[in-house]
């Protein structure tokens, strides 16, 4: 059967090879079905496929699949191992030139050549129409060649973009065997030229990713004029990343395991792939041509090969190699060429055709990846990655960022991009009651206020937000971090006259002095000059004009900056953070205070319009609240220890009603987290009191508060006395008609029995005790009135009690 068409339906020009596997959609050969119209598979180049049918070829590649989730030294998805075939019969022993035509390679010369005409067979050899020049696309070597005495032919892998690639076994070293690599057409000088460039370079390369070069020779076949040079590569067998895209379900699940190819595995092959570009730029070189067909997944390991693209990143003269859909725009192609930014623009190409076939990624990390996309392939190649590693890092961030949402253990790291906070924003729910939350309402106010939900302030939340390292290319930076940032005015003074304070990093420096000595307007001037020095996209840029604008309280304005630097930094936990706070935020300012939609004034029913517009207005806030709580959620995830997301998500939760998952979140905060004690408070609180909505707690929560409460640690400036007094002041004001029932939680905390007179008793005691620290008579005054006032005693009584400590 070998030569015969594969008959696939999706499967265009495929041949089986000799192993019964098709040579370009690498499945096994099937009985021939009725004729329909071809889809079109992209030419694979692979350098290895499984061997034999039947239950034998399954068992040869068949998945030895890691636990799910498995991470490797490097911090990446542990990849199935992929065993490579038997190298005698992953080659074809029939040769298939390419057809589709090629362009000439003689210099100046713009024809193509190979091109069929009136329906017939593309010509493998002949003359250039416009040039005259003979060409040729038939392969030099035919099995059973010696090349060099030593190297015999085994058969063809595939025709690249220059050359005809050959599998050779070494006879030398009995089952060693390499690849040989020669032109498709010897008279093409752009080849002629490109295979130099691939030998120098590779005969350099020490890459675990990148295929490396055995030695090159020479060999002159019956007929030719002068030998034909080939670079002896190591045979890399398995199966290259373009398989993936088009292999049946079955096939994936035998290799990746029951769950499939997933995103975990795209990021994996990215951060590999990237870490070989790395190597190669650090080289001096672009790589040109990434794309599925050009990577290798053999093992646990993938390897780059086909480098025929290779070239000098400062080289402006050479033709350029690409493939269309993975390289640079044309117009880009024409007026810049390509740079390191082309080559990460490949990649970014070729993870988006893999992320393709996947399974989704997890929560908000399909945003992230979906950003870090676009910014790989932004149409500008200053807004594009700066370099490999830089992607790299974003990329890696993501797979941290879906695997701990997809339940897997988080592996927090230390941001390469914003200084560590220990700030929270958004702690009045986990701060233990002031004596003013006692004394600053009337005496006859209800009892039990409800719980402080509400999102914190603006100019509060963009203190306590984290703020981008310095960065070390700027000359200014060393010079920075010696300064005291109290005294802004002088630094800035000194900044107009010094030239080597006149940096984007000097400017950012005073915008945030400015904005903590209060001066909005003196920051934001400060910013405009970050950014006349930073460029159009410099990412922290944005990011101090997020802080300067929260500052302001034009919320709006700073989500906006934020989700800039989400966009360039897609991996990054701060500008989430930062998201969460903005969508929070505005969520609540399209409700009132209270937590409910605003209603129109009046009694009776709304307009039409009025109520189209409060159910458009709900509708907004409600969008609001999921993107906060996505956002928050992303970040919890990723590090248990950031408190601000813990009570953001939390304070969401809450203003939905949803007390014991407001718990839960605040009790996923670790004893290693600076805010854990917040958390354990906030906890209590949340427990034991009302809700934005009016909803109350129950004896259940009211006995898991008491008990909370005995093993908090607090300080001994009367914390434990006042929170105690609120948790009495919610089980008297909240309490049922028919009191809290038989869970009612006796004790020392709400007293012996669940009648009112023994609550308001309780609470009135508390009351007295808060008096005893309050600093002013004023204050201690209040306090005893509101005491006594909580008292259920007859109203003439309690007057005249009034009276006689007042005149004592």
């Amino acid at each position: 059967m070998s030569g015969a068409a594969c008959a696939r339906a999706d499967c265009q020009g495929g041949r089986i090879m000799v192993t019964g596997f098709c040579d370009t959609c690498f499945r096994r050969a099937v009985a021939p079905d009725p004729p329909v119209p071809d889809a079109p598979v992209p030419d694979g180049s692979a350098t290895g496929t499984p061997t034999g049918t039947g239950e034998a070829a399954e068992g040869a590649w068949r998945s030895s699949g890691p636990a799910a989730g498995e991470l490797d030294r490097d911090g990446l998805l542990v990849l199935p191992y992929l065993p490579s075939p038997e190298p005698s019969e992953a080659a074809d022993t029939a040769a298939r030139p390419p057809t589709g035509g090629r362009r000439c390679g003689v210099d100046n010369c713009p024809s193509t050549i190979g091109v069929s005409y009136d329906g017939g067979p593309a010509p493998d050899h002949g003359f250039c129409p416009e040039c005259g020049t003979e060409y040729s696309f038939r392969p030099k070597l035919r099995t059973g060649d010696r090349i060099a005495g030593h190297y015999e032919v085994l058969g063809y892998l595939a025709v690249g973009g220059h050359g005809w690639v050959y599998l050779a076994e070494d006879t030398r070293v009995p089952g060693l065997h390499v690849v040989l690599k020669g032109l498709i057409n010897t008279g093409d000088a752009v080849a002629r030229r490109a295979a130099v460039e691939e030998r120098r370079s590779l005969t350099t390369l020490h890459h675990r990713d990148i295929v490396r070069i055995v030695t090159y020779v020479q060999h002159q076949a019956p007929g030719d004029t002068e030998p034909t040079g080939y670079i002896v590569m190591e045979y890399v067998g398995g199966r290259p990343l373009a398989w993936v895209r088009f292999a049946p379900e079955e096939d994936l699940a035998r290799l990746f395991g029951p769950g499939g190819f997933e995103f975990g595995h795209v990021i994996t092959y990215g951060c590999k792939i990237l870490g070989a570009l790395e190597y190669l730029h650090d080289q001096g070189l672009l790589y040109c041509d990434m794309k599925p067909e050009n990577v290798i997944h053999y093992g646990r390991e993938i390897k780059v090969i086909d480098l025929g693209a290779i070239r000098r990143i400062d080289d402006r003269s050479s033709g350029l190699v690409y493939t269309l859909g993975y390289a640079p725009p044309k117009k880009e192609r024409e007026e810049h060429g390509l740079d390191v930014d082309s080559d990460l623009y490949s990649v970014g190409r070729t993870l988006k055709v893999l992320a393709e076939r996947a399974g989704p990624p997890a929560g908000l990390a399909a945003r992230s990846f979906d950003a870090l996309i676009r910014r790989a392939t932004h149409p500008e190649p200053a807004a594009r990655f700066r370099s490999a590693a830089e992607m790299s890092r974003q990329l890696w961030e993501v797979l941290r960022e879906h695997q701990a949402l997809s339940g897997h253990e988080p592996y927090p790291e230390r941001s390469t991009r914003f200084e560590p906070t220990a700030a929270l924003f958004g702690a009045a729910l986990g701060t233990v009651p002031a004596l003013e939350h006692f004394t600053h309402r009337p005496v006859t106010a209800p009892l039990a206020p409800e719980l402080p939900v509400g999102a914190p302030g603006p100019r509060e939340t963009a203190r306590a937000l984290p703020v981008p390292l310095p960065d070390a290319g700027d000359a200014a930076a060393v010079l920075l971090g010696g300064l005291a940032a109290d005294t802004p005015d002088r630094i800035a003074e000194r900044a107009e006259s010094d030239p080597a304070l006149r940096t984007a990093e000097a400017a950012l420096w005073l915008c945030r002095a400015y904005l903590e000595a209060g001066d909005a307007a003196s920051a934001a001037a400060w910013v405009r000059t970050a950014e006349e020095r930073g460029g159009d996209y410099d990412w922290r840029v944005r990011w101090h004009q997020g802080l300067v604008q929260l500052t302001r309280g034009q919320v709006e304005s700073a989500e906006g900056q934020f989700m800039a630097a989400y966009a360039a930094l897609p991996g990054e936990v701060a500008p989430k953070l930062a998201l969460g706070y903005c969508a929070e935020y505005l969520a609540e300012r399209l409700r009132d205070p209270a937590g409910q939609e605003i209603t129109a004034p009046g009694s009776g029913a709304a307009p039409a319009r009025t109520r189209r517009a409060e159910k458009q207005r709900s509708g907004r806030a409600e969008v609001r609240e999921r993107q906060a709580e996505e956002y928050y959620e992303a970040v919890r995830c990723r590090d248990r220890t950031q408190g601000s997301a813990a009570f953001g998500l939390a304070r969401v939760q809450l203003r939905r009603g949803d007390r014991h998952r407001a718990v839960a979140v605040l009790d996923e905060v670790p004893t290693t987290s600076r805010h854990y004690d917040a958390a354990r408070v906030a906890a209590v609180r949340v427990l034991a009191g009302r809700l934005p909505d009016g909803s109350a707690p129950g004896a259940a929560e009211l006995r898991a508060a008491a008990e909370r409460l005995a093993g908090l640690h607090l300080d001994g400036s009367g914390s434990w006395d006042r929170l105690a007094t609120e948790l009495r002041e919610h089980a008297l004001g909240c309490r049922p008609p028919d009191g809290w029932g038989s869970g009612f939680p006796t004790g020392d905390l709400f007293g012996p029995a669940d009648t009112e007179e023994a609550l308001a008793g309780l609470l009135s005691r508390s009351l007295k005790r808060l008096a005893d620290q309050a600093g002013s008579a004023g204050e201690r005054g209040d306090l005893l009135d509101r005491a006594y006032a909580v008292l259920p005693e007859p109203t003439v009584v309690r007057d005249l009690l009034r009276g006689l400590r007042r005149t004592a």
